[in-house]
């Protein structure tokens, strides 16, 4: 399969040395090759998948729980108002 390195190269935003051309054109070549042999492949029996592995999640479930966090970081803070951390304006308007 003919193929233009230079272009590809550009696209890629890839500076290349003459010796890694020749080095990704011959690359590039390669993996082609092997793509069209997989493309013979009878795949109609496979099922997709997003992975090669089978993986479940195996976080917990998520459940609601009263939590003083905010409270007790407020506790600390030198200035709030209500359940909010005030601190001073850092932004000016034109």
């Amino acid at each position: 399969m003919a193929f233009d390195i230079e272009k590809i190269a550009e696209l890629a935003r890839l500076k290349l040395k003459p010796g890694e051309k020749q080095r990704l054109e011959k690359d590039l070549t390669a993996i082609l090759a092997y793509v069209e042999k997989l493309k013979v492949l009878d795949t109609e029996q496979v099922a997709p998948t997003s992975h090669v592995l089978n993986l479940e999640n195996v976080f917990r479930a998520d459940e609601v729980r009263l939590s003083d966090t905010r409270d007790r970081a407020l506790k600390y803070a030198p200035s709030s108002e209500g359940a909010f951390f005030k601190v001073p304006k850092v932004v000016e308007r034109e």
